[in-house]
């Protein structure tokens, strides 16, 4: 068979409202540049009130669809990463996958939190390869209706956008995933969590609405551990490629934290200019971060044909992966 999967269409999108941190500063009485010297982030963008994950979604994959310049009744596949669906049920995919005329094409979403868009694009790459269609990725975050507030360590972070990948059947063998890795640590499972809406917690009028927003536990482990996961994987990965640090023309990671990514980047080997940044101006969006990333990258400075990317990403669960793919 000898299939692959060629990444041809990237698309993102993000709200209307851009908070910059003085707003957020000012709210938790905290003193001017403290936000940007312990994250990176200087501005993100917030959801205002009429707007929607699947619309987010598909804003993105609308552009990813038209970059691609493929027939959408030719898409198989749609998968929607989020942790912010517009409903605990239905799944917002199909609603997306309507709404961008994918006529043919089966739609879930994936639940995988900061490492939502590595699995989805992991198994999007296998329906490519296996079945011999064109598959959707989008990933997308209303984090801004999640965070508490009140709670600095993720008030402070949090952003919304999307970002949507496109790909296509290829006998290229340098296209598509060439090495990855995956992995959890359920040890772990509690540091980055929302209390309440699941089976184990129901909404119910005694709940206090604090505990259906976000809290991070314990910052400096998850620092320490998302470091790690990450900083792993990616050393996996290349080595599944069978390549090394230098034959990377840029890496990609989420952008969970400056300091995180900083901090792997540097830990294998990638000087400043080979990491894509997007976090300044666009926060913390979760599963979005990489394919906003990817699109924003690719509008600056066009992705060459044959380069190869390390994606690299780790976030509540723990969850987190690293693929290496070429375009």
């Amino acid at each position: 068979m000898n299939r692959t999967a060629h990444i041809i269409g990237l698309g993102h999108h993000v709200p209307a409202r851009k908070v910059g941190n003085a707003e957020i500063e000012a709210s938790l009485g905290l003193e001017g540049g403290w936000i940007e010297g312990r994250t990176g982030v200087r501005s993100r963008f917030w959801a205002e009130p009429d707007d929607t994950l699947s619309g987010l979604a598909t804003q993105a994959g609308d552009m990813a669809l038209k970059a691609a310049g493929i027939d959408r009744k030719d898409i198989g596949l749609l998968l929607l990463a989020t942790s912010t669906p517009d409903h605990l049920l239905p799944p917002s995919a199909p609603l997306v996958a309507h709404r961008l005329g994918l006529e043919s094409a089966g739609a879930v979403d994936l639940a995988g939190a900061c490492a939502g868009f590595i699995y989805a694009l992991t198994f999007a790459d296998g329906f490519v390869r296996l079945h011999n269609r064109p598959a959707t990725v989008i990933a997308a975050n209303i984090l801004s209706r999640r965070i508490n507030p009140a709670e600095r360590a993720s008030a402070v972070l949090f952003a919304d956008a999307a970002g949507a990948v496109v790909l296509a059947p290829s006998r290229n063998p340098g296209h598509g995933i060439l090495g990855a890795s995956l992995a959890s640590d359920g040890s772990s499972y509690g540091l980055i969590h929302i209390p309440a809406g699941g089976s184990n917690l129901p909404f119910s009028d005694e709940i206090d609405i604090a505990e259906t927003r976000m809290t991070i536990a314990n910052g400096r482990e998850v620092f320490v551990k998302a470091v790690e996961m990450m900083g792993r994987c990616s050393r996996q990965a290349l080595e599944a490629a069978d390549l090394l640090a230098p034959a990377i023309a840029r890496f990609v990671p989420h952008q969970a934290n400056a300091r995180i990514f900083d901090a792997v980047g540097k830990s294998l080997g990638f000087e400043d200019e080979r990491i894509v940044k997007t976090i300044a101006d666009h926060g913390n969006s979760s599963a979005a971060t990489i394919p906003l990333s990817l699109s924003i990258s690719q509008g600056a400075n066009p992705i060459l044909p044959g380069e190869k990317l390390l994606l690299a990403a780790a976030g509540a669960g723990l969850t987190g992966g690293a693929l290496v793919v070429g375009f």
